[in-house]
């Protein structure tokens, strides 16, 4: 009994510490490979850049994080990853979702990995 005990505490406490990034779908348009960056380095946007860019990947995961999208985007050499989160819970009685109770909530995040023209 003790042992079980001992087992499923040591399950409870990993479980956590496992990413719960789920569905994930990414799709690299490149012929060739970039070299990683340091995460630190790849800027997160939540719109489009002024300046001239390049897709080079879409990004996609159901309970990801920001920075999931972000290791993701440095991983294959992004200057940028543009986050736009999706999904998510609504109010049935408030059809404007601007002023919807429940509009910050999102279940998936698509990110769109670029580098910057006049960089590369």
């Amino acid at each position: 009994m003790r042992l079980k005990l001992t087992i499923l505490v040591v399950i409870f406490s990993v479980l956590p510490l496992i990413g719960c990034v789920s569905d994930e779908a990414n799709r690299c348009y490149l012929k060739h490979r970039l070299a990683p960056r340091n995460v630190k380095e790849v800027q997160v946007l939540s719109e489009a850049p002024q300046k001239e860019y390049t897709v080079i990947a879409d990004l996609q995961a159901k309970n990801a994080s920001v920075r999931y999208l972000r290791e993701r985007a440095a991983q294959i050499g992004a200057d940028a990853v543009i986050v736009v989160p999706v999904g998510g819970n609504y109010s049935k009685d408030e059809v404007w979702a601007g002023k919807d109770r429940e509009s910050k909530s999102y279940d998936r995040l698509l990110g769109t990995a670029i580098i910057y023209n006049d960089e590369k």
